[in-house]
């Protein structure tokens, strides 16, 4: 089972500017007894492909700049290890691909990828193309001429380099089990299942989160479990789905976390916060910020189905962190900077709150007191603010929060004040017992009260977002002692 402590999110090399060794060594040293485990994003060769690593050339391969899965193995003796098994798609610059270029329908590796008339072998009406969601505008199918002189029309969710995979194929099955295999022998313990939403495409209906989805998300997540891995579904997603999924899996994230504590620090209420925290899976990871940016839709809503935020809110919420961020998260968001994603908003969650210490601070602490085990984001840990030069030089959106650290960088940034308020807020996170007990959460308008009992046990965020006056106080072992979340800025 994964430990209920803070755990960090991360690249190997854009943390520490090198590889997962260097990455061992800053979690053994300056980060010692801070995190607990660590998801480690694409290790995959490349990790410098169209997608950061989502786009693996192999799968099953440690790209050799990073390391070994020795390395990852060594990581994994001593933290929790989360990596991500990417469902949905494979590089189009794959030797599999790369032979079904060649070969056509001829090739071994035909069977493995996905085309339009796997699922529409009767042709498609423009209706069912208009039915079916695409996280990005346009055609989710690309025309590819392969050297037998056909085209063939792939199917291609994301990007025109990811080509997505047959699952229900045995050369997609075999595939992905090989993929699950180097998991198990490695170390890692953690499978996060990316894109797992759009793997089963049905003809007449949208394609993403179907039923059958769902039962194979019961198919995969107990297969890893057998390996001995537990799973985590990576759903982007109107809320009631993610409390459906997190009925099938071991958890889920909780992605509407995000958005709904941004617009309780914008608006001063919590009625939005607290009436999520009152049905929200309590098998779940929260995040704050990840490698894709802040999402939206998971807190709004979508068709006929009401949001925990209206439509309305949504759109102050977005144009807030463009005020607050001087519009330089409108540079990297929607049909900017080749990032053309629907559901998300590109900032540093720091900057998204006007690079305000105190704001940022109560915000992990919500998140630290939400159900779930905390997950921090590498660019969080730092309160790292939008990389702008990254931006303008890659001309991609989501850049802008993937920032190249090394080691000066790191120890500036140990030298910050809210810095050094979040490691003690993490602390207090990882080492108070009630963390392990029963979650209860009320207030209404500017108050909210989050507490933690377990035994004599208890420890209660005390919110009020009026007047910023916010107090952590802790009863443990007959003491009582009340901590302004100011002090731990100021100490």
């Amino acid at each position: 089972m994964m430990n209920n402590k803070v755990q960090l999110i991360t690249y190997a090399d854009r943390i520490t500017g090198q590889g997962i060794d260097a990455l061992t060594d800053l979690l053994n040293g300056p980060l010692q007894n801070v995190f607990a485990g660590v998801h480690l994003l694409p290790f995959y060769n490349p990790i410098d492909g169209s997608d950061a690593g989502f786009d693996p050339i192999d799968h099953s391969a440690v790209d050799e700049r990073l390391g070994s899965w020795d390395d990852i193995k060594q990581l994994g003796q001593h933290y929790d290890l989360m990596a991500d098994l990417i469902v949905n798609h494979v590089s189009a610059q794959s030797y599999q691909f790369q032979d079904v270029l060649k070969k056509g329908k001829a090739s071994l590796y035909w069977d493995l990828f996905l085309t339009k008339d796997d699922v529409f072998p009767n042709g498609m009406s423009d209706a069912e193309q208009k039915a079916i969601y695409r996280p990005r505008p346009g055609s989710c199918f690309t025309p590819i001429s392969c050297e037998d002189g056909n085209s063939y029309e792939f199917w291609t969710t994301f990007t025109d380099n990811q080509i997505d995979i047959n699952v229900k194929s045995q050369a997609g099955i075999a595939y992905l089990d090989n993929v699950l295999a180097r998991f198990s022998e490695n170390n890692v313990n953690i499978i996060r299942l990316d894109a797992a939403g759009y793997a089963i495409k049905e003809a007449g209906t949208n394609c993403f989160m179907l039923n059958e989805t769902f039962d194979y998300l019961d198919k995969l997540s107990a297969q890893a479990n057998a390996l001995g891995m537990e799973t985590i579904a990576e759903i982007h997603s109107h809320f009631e789905t993610q409390v459906e999924v997190a009925k099938r899996v071991n958890m889920v994230y909780d992605f509407a976390l995000p958005p709904l504590i941004l617009h309780s620090l914008f608006s001063n209420n919590s009625d939005a916060l607290l009436a999520w925290l009152a049905i929200s899976p309590r098998n779940c990871l929260t995040v704050l910020d990840t490698h894709d940016g802040i999402g939206i839709i998971d807190a709004g809503p979508m068709g006929d189905k009401a949001g925990l935020l209206n439509a309305a809110q949504i759109d102050n919420l977005v144009e807030t962190i463009h005020e607050k961020t001087h519009g330089q998260s409108c540079q990297a968001t929607g049909a900017a900077a080749s990032n053309v994603d629907l559901y998300q908003v590109n900032s540093t969650y720091y900057d998204a709150l006007g690079s305000d210490d105190f704001d940022y601070l109560l915000a992990r602490a919500i998140q630290f007191f939400a159900p779930g085990v905390p997950q921090v984001y590498y660019g969080g840990v730092f309160a790292c603010q939008n990389d702008m030069a990254l931006l303008a030089k890659t001309n991609v959106g989501r850049d802008i929060n993937r920032p190249y650290l090394d080691q000066q960088d790191i120890a500036a940034a140990l030298e910050k004040p809210v810095v050094k308020g979040l490691l003690k807020l993490i602390a207090i996170r990882n080492n108070h017992p009630a963390f392990n007990g029963e979650f209860s959460a009320e207030g209404e308008g500017s108050e909210c009260r989050l507490s933690w009992q377990l035994e004599n046990n208890c420890i209660t965020l005390q919110v009020n977002f009026a007047n910023r006056e916010v107090f952590i106080v802790e009863h443990q072992d007959n003491q009582q002692t009340s901590t302004s979340l100011a002090s731990l800025l100021n100490e």
